[in-house]
């Protein structure tokens, strides 16, 4: 019976989130996107790097159904392939700020001689528009996958500590977390055990719309020349490649510029449906 009470908040939240028909329609399209990167060597087993300028600027058609760019390289290749490291990017960049946002932020909230420093360093990043410190970051430490990685998480790592310190600041002044101060409990056992726990799910939130933010900057790194290193086959590249040859091949710009929709789109839908039911203010006005 017990065990039955303590899964029971889970599933729950699992039938809230199947009925929610944003966060389905979200997992759909973010999952499209995630299983094609992951066949990618499966499905686009053709080198997206590949040159045959006898094959440039072909339509998209049953031997190459998105068409060649410029450089006869197969558009679906390349597109396929910059799923992949859009989804690698992605990933990284949230499990980044997974880390060090909740490290940040929960020393903040919860330790008040910490908080000031902290949070002016906070502030002073966050005062930045994030594509324009990405850009300032990636041209110190130089064009590359890396490099993109650790620029995105600089940007989007403030963001996340804000959040989370919010909710600890909130949590801190709980009666069971006086009540376990007064028994006696040290303050990283109740930062792990008390805390922590009940921060998770505006940090989940935060995290899905992060990893929508990520996908989007690093193409608009990409796209402007700061992000990965071509001939990499990222959507930003493709993209900056394709728009001077907007009016004659329209698909090379196109069809990155749809499959970077579609995957913002699905994670934002995703992102709307998780904070509808994990966010309590929203169920009760409901």
């Amino acid at each position: 019976m017990t065990e039955a009470r303590r899964v029971s908040p889970v599933r729950a939240t699992l039938r809230r989130l199947l009925h929610h028909r944003l966060f389905v329609l979200g997992c759909v399209l973010f999952g499209i996107v995630l299983l094609v990167a992951i066949l990618a060597p499966v499905i686009a087993p053709l080198d997206p790097n590949k040159l045959s300028m006898r094959n440039k600027f072909l339509p998209p058609s049953r031997d190459f159904i998105f068409g060649t760019d410029n450089f006869g390289r197969s558009l679906w290749s390349r597109v396929v392939w910059g799923a992949q490291l859009s989804m690698f990017i992605g990933a990284a960049v949230v499990a980044i700020n997974a880390v060090l946002g909740t490290l940040i932020g929960a020393a903040a909230g919860y330790f008040k001689r910490l908080d000031n420093g902290l949070m002016r360093i906070n502030d002073a990043l966050m005062a930045f528009p994030a594509v324009l410190l990405a850009i300032g970051v990636t041209s110190v430490l130089g064009p590359s996958v890396n490099d993109v990685i650790i620029a995105l998480a600089i940007v989007y790592t403030p963001r996340t500590a804000r959040i989370v310190r919010s909710s600890v600041i909130v949590l801190r002044e709980m009666e069971y977390v006086q009540a376990a101060l007064a028994a006696g409990a040290g303050h990283w056992r109740i930062l792990r055990h008390h805390i922590l726990p009940n921060a998770m799910a505006p940090l989940i939130v935060q995290l899905s719309f992060l990893f929508a933010y990520a996908v989007l900057t690093e193409a608009t790194l990409s796209f402007l020349g700061v992000g990965a290193v071509p001939p990499t086959p990222t959507w930003g590249n493709i993209m900056a490649e394709g728009r001077q040859y907007m009016i004659d091949a329209p698909w090379i710009i196109t069809i990155p510029g749809a499959a970077l929709m579609i995957t913002v789109l699905g994670l934002n839908l995703l992102g709307d449906g998780l904070r509808d039911v994990l966010d309590p203010r929203l169920r009760i006005q409901q």
